[in-house]
Formats: structure tokens, sequence, C-alpha cells
């Protein structure tokens, strides 16, 4: 059990003795409750600093508050049947003590993020130090407080290593005073962050400092055939890695479009007033062309579908593009690589506030209603970029077409269309409901962030 996590089993018993207290059930109930709740939290792993992220302890929270709901049913009184009212006060407590258990796991990570924080040395100067050091300085949540890298070039230590370094805020050390170091910052978690170490130098780096830490944790090299649905496995002393097919299953297939269905009738309820405000504003700018814009796009396995959007471009857009193309070099090369401007003079008013707050896709909400397209999946891509799309098409046609997904939530307008489509292809081949609902969630936050960085629990 980590330190932060005797402190959240203390203050949870607290709150959870206080809530059965207050409930009107036997003495010997309520012992059984409490007995039920420990063990249920213990089992998921919760204090174990497992979650690395607040969607991953949002996953054990839900783990161990519906187990408890389920073994609770072992502990009822059932001499004159179903005990319902019991059952009720049981499903009401477990309610509020779950909703208490988010707001502290929210908040326990910043209140005592001075006594419970590792202090964190990155060895590694490279691209994926660098990338790793902004996750943890974005990522509170993880108690990572990196104090600096460790340069690895030119050191006679080391058989076969290089990379590239970049300039880093913090300080960069030379690896013959990694020792040092560890004893002067006081660290106590090792970032290794280069996947191109070779075996060697990763034993004789272990080696090293092996004694000197609590935690040393790397970032492998990973290929195209390893993915977050992979598992490992004690092969008889043999480490094999299991990896996903990228199949959903027909359960997973049934509650996504329930959750789907579900999902979109809030969404067309929002469309209304929101068609209202696009529609007095394209007349005040004297722009009476029609408000949606219907595209045909790519669906599941290939099907075409007519995709809805509000038209956030000026009348004749695609003559306006080409035109464009045709007389700078830079718009014609940036429209080729990314398919889209990253400064479109195209942009109506209210396409501008829409694409801003992330909005311009509302109108999707009809495809998903009609089952055309899902609350998250690949990006709907346009029949004319199947021949740019190779390989990966297969991976992209083999689940509907969201309005949010990993391209929305991971970089947006600042990646390219190469890394789009990897990105779908990650989300393909590691579907889960879970997946799912953490990307709405990060949808959820980028737009109510107003474009602003922050930080993430």
């Amino acid at each position: 059990m980590t330190k932060l996590g005797t402190i959240k089993v203390f203050i949870e018993s607290g709150i959870t003795i206080l809530l059965l207290a207050f409930l009107p059930l036997g003495v010997g109930l309520k012992i059984k409750l409490y007995i039920l709740w420990l063990i249920m939290q213990l089992w998921s792993g919760r204090y174990e600093g497992q979650a690395l992220l607040y969607t991953n302890e949002m996953y054990l929270l839900l783990k161990s508050f519906g187990g408890m709901l389920i073994t609770s049913l072992l502990v009822l009184n059932y001499s004159r049947g179903f005990p319902w009212n019991q059952f009720g006060w049981v499903c009401l407590f477990i309610g509020i003590d779950l909703l208490a258990s988010l707001y502290i796991n929210r908040w326990a990570h910043i209140w005592f993020w001075n006594k419970v924080k590792h202090n964190v040395l990155i060895v590694g100067a490279g691209p994926t130090a660098t990338q790793l050091y902004n996750v943890c300085k974005t990522n509170r949540f993880s108690l990572m407080d990196v104090k600096g890298f460790i340069n690895c070039n030119d050191d006679p230590f080391f058989l076969h290593n290089y990379q590239q370094v970049i300039s880093q805020k913090l300080p960069v050390w030379k690896v013959k005073d990694i020792e040092r170091i560890i004893e002067q910052q006081q660290i106590d978690v090792v970032l290794i962050a280069i996947p191109e170490m070779g075996r060697t130098d990763m034993n004789r780096l272990y080696g090293r400092i092996a004694n000197l830490v609590d935690n040393i944790q790397f970032l492998p090299r990973v290929d195209g055939q390893i993915n977050f649905a992979s598992k490992i496995n004690d092969f008889d002393g043999l480490l094999m890695i299991s990896t996903s097919t990228g199949k959903i299953s027909p359960l997973e297939r049934g509650l996504k479009r329930a959750m789907d269905f579900i999902g979109s009738i809030p969404g067309l309820l929002v469309l209304i007033p929101l068609t209202a405000y696009v529609a007095v504003t394209n007349r005040k700018n004297g722009d009476k062309d029609p408000i949606f814009f219907v595209q045909e796009r790519i669906g599941k396995d290939g099907k075409l579908f007519r995709m809805y959007k509000y038209r956030t471009m000026v009348p004749n857009a695609e003559q306006i593009l080409q035109e464009l193309m045709e007389t700078d070099e830079d718009i014609r090369r940036e429209y080729k690589i990314n398919k889209k401007l990253r400064n479109d003079p195209r942009i109506t008013k209210a396409g501008k506030f829409l694409r801003e707050k992330s909005l311009d896709e509302f109108p999707q909400f009809i495809n998903v209603f009609k089952g055309d397209m899902s609350l998250v999946g690949p990006r709907p891509y346009l029949p004319g970029e199947k021949e740019d799309m190779g390989e990966i098409y297969e991976d992209v046609i083999g689940t509907k077409p969201g309005i949010t997904g990993m391209w929305q939530t991971h970089g947006r307008s600042d990646v390219t269309f190469e890394e789009r489509l990897d990105l779908d292809s990650f989300y393909f081949r590691n579907y889960s409901l879970w997946l799912d609902i953490t990307l709405l969630l990060r949808t959820v936050k980028t737009m109510l962030s107003k474009g602003e960085k922050t930080q993430a629990y």
C-alpha cells in the first residue's frame, strides 16, 4: 500500500463508517457491509498506486463498488422473502459512498501532493524523454515530479547508444553522475526513456541503480504488432506476448449501440438551440445558404453514408480551395499532406466559433441516432481518401466512424493525416467499452477547457 493509499483508506473508511451509522439497518448488517467494503477496495487494488490516470482510478472504483453491490446480496436477511427495503438502503449507501470516493480521489492527489509525490529522474534527453516529461508535468494524478534528465550520449559506459538531445527546461546531467544525482535529488523513481537501448546497456544501467531507488520503469520499443490489448504471459520461463486481433464481440457491439442510441437523444435536444444560433448568425452576415453540410463518407465495412455537419465554410468552398492551391504553393503542399488547412480563410464567423468549441460535428448526432455512426470511433473519411489510407483502411472500416475518437482527444488539428490513421487503427485494435467512456470524458473535458492547456488528472 502506498503513502497516498494509506491516507485514502483512512479517510474513506471514516466516511463509510459515518454513512453506515445513519442507515436504518441492524448493527450486525452494518459491520458486514463495512467488511465487504474494505475487502472490495483492497481486492480492486485501489490503494496500491496502480492508477496513473484519473480514468484508471474511476475504473477501479466502479469495479470495487460494483463488486460490493453484488456481494452485499449475500449478507441481507431473506427470512421474509427478498428484503427490498434493506437492498434499497444498501444501494443508496453505495451510491453516496461512490460519489464521495470519486471526490476524494479527484482532490487527494492535490491536497497531499508534497507529502506523497515521487521524485523522478528520466534517463534520456531525446524526443521520447521530452514527451514523457510533458505527460508527467500535465498529469499530476500520477504523482511524478520530474527533477531532471540523464544524457547518455558519448559515454563509454554504454556500448551502443545515441539520442538527438532536445533542449530541456530542467537540468540535464551526465550518466556518470547518476548515483550522485539520485542521492542529491532524493530520487525514488527512475523512468528510462530510451526505447532503442539494447539489452546489455539496459542490464548494466539496472545494475547501477537497482538498489538506489524504489521503482524503475522503462518505455519499451513498440512495434505495430503490440498494443494496449496485448497480454504478457509467463510461458514456463519465457516472456510471451499475445496481441489483440481487433475483434469486437457481439455483446460489445450491442452495448455500444445501446450507448449510442441513449447518448444521441440529449445531443439531438442540444441541436435545436444550436441550429437556431447558426441560422441567426449566418443571416446577420448575409449568408442565406443551407445551414447543414451533407457529404458522403465511408462507414462500417466500406459502406457509404450521408453525413451531416454544420456548414462552417463560405459557399463554393471547394472552388475557392482549388484557386488557393493553384496560386499558393504552401497551401497546396499543406492540404496535400494534412487534407486540411490550419488557418483556412474559407471559414465563416459562426463556423469559427463552432470549430473552436468542437460543436461543428453536433449534427452527426442524427447519424448516430440512425445508426450510421457511433459516439466514439474512427474519423469519418472521404471516399477520395481511401487510396491514401493504404493497409489501415481495413482497420478503419472495422467499426462505425465516430463523432469523437482518438483523433479528437490526441491532438486534433495538430496531427497529420498519417498520424490520424495510426490513432484510428489503434482504437480499432484496442477497442473496449471502457476506452469509449474514457474518450467521451476526455472530449467533454477538451470542450470545457476552451482550448486552454489543463492538468490531466
